[in-house]
């Protein structure tokens, strides 16, 4: 178990989680939709995180979709809340989801709807004022986000709905205890999608360590298996069986990841999760900045104060961040 004096942040960022139930109380019924079905474990540690809050508060859930079997046809108990799945999908990068969101804002207008912490990107200013229209016609629309910047965009264009500043739902996990001594020095987990960044020159030249990302540290027969679920799901047979077996196998794919950070004394990273993971595993990191500020948002507002982590200054994005609001929102 990591020492009590690397606890005390980690604790209160769990704790901070608990503002939830001032909407959605212990015991409550809900719908949780938007779970993901893919091979990025950071979306994973989030949907286990949310599990583990449900758990923990006695939070009953009804059904789970996820974007490939939702219907919008499906009828929803008026005494159920409708909680959407957290992350960093909210904006015009992933649309599926995006559309997913919208969808069910407009279809379910009598429901309590919940949007648990998101990081929020618009490329297109066209795409953020869209949004702005289908979430100002909700009246009992929450909306929890993850950094300062996501708050400004929420509560500056969102009228009407209630905009919380919250950490990621991963936190719930704390802590997570490492599977076995560290062999190995040093992890690189660099991103290799559609949010990468120019790395560093620094960090160009210096080539120690292994080199990772989400999508390779799973190997093609387990990134098949993920696939061909999901194309189950999308055909919509055998849902309640199909479902409960991806819950085993991400189980698993969370396990793989938490036994390879294990391996290392060191992780470098540009996914916010393997730096949220670290964290989770009071293990030493660095976070590298993502391409539009995610990563350095988050730590300047959260993880600042985890003597576990560090943020590589040379990355960090031009995100705007108001230093006097994070002093009073983050206090414990």
């Amino acid at each position: 178990m990591p020492n009590l004096q690397k606890t005390h942040r980690m604790d209160e960022l769990k704790k901070k989680l608990e503002q939830i139930l001032e909407i959605m109380p212990p015991e409550s019924k809900i719908y949780y939709i938007d779970y993901p079905v893919h091979s990025n474990c950071g979306d994973l540690l989030i949907m286990k995180g949310t599990e583990a809050f449900f758990k923990d508060y006695r939070i009953k859930v009804a059904e789970r979709y996820s974007v490939h079997d939702f219907n919008e046809q499906t009828v929803i108990p008026k005494d159920h809340i409708i909680v959407l799945h957290g992350g960093g999908n909210f904006g015009d990068l992933y649309e599926a989801h995006q559309r997913l969101r919208e969808n069910i804002i407009r279809k379910y207008p009598e429901h309590r709807i919940i949007i648990l912490p998101q990081t929020i990107f618009f490329k297109e200013e066209t795409a953020l004022r869209k949004t702005a229209e289908v979430f100002s016609q909700h009246s009992d629309l929450h909306l929890f986000v993850r950094d300062e910047p996501s708050y400004q965009i929420a509560t500056e264009n969102f009228k009407g709905c209630h905009v919380s500043l919250i950490p990621d739902m991963a936190h719930q996990l704390w802590p997570i205890e490492r599977n076995s001594s560290p062999r190995k020095e040093r992890l690189n987990f660099y991103r290799t999608d559609i949010e990468k960044a120019a790395e560093p020159s620094h960090m160009v030249a210096d080539q120690q360590g292994d080199f990772l990302d989400w999508p390779t540290l799973y190997n093609r027969y387990e990134r098949k298996l993920v696939y061909w679920l999901g194309l189950g799901l999308r055909k919509g047979k055998g849902r309640r069986l199909l479902q409960k077996i991806w819950m085993k196998y991400s189980d698993y794919l969370v396990n793989k990841a938490i036994r390879c950070f294990s391996e290392y004394e060191m992780i470098h990273s540009s996914r916010l999760h393997g730096h949220i993971l670290s964290c989770l595993m009071a293990k030493p990191n660095l976070l590298i900045d993502n391409s539009y500020g995610k990563n350095s948002g988050y730590y300047r507002i959260w993880t600042h104060q985890v003597n576990t982590a560090t943020l590589d200054l040379s990355s960090k994005k031009s995100a705007k961040i108001d230093h006097n609001y994070i002093e009073s929102t983050v206090s414990v």
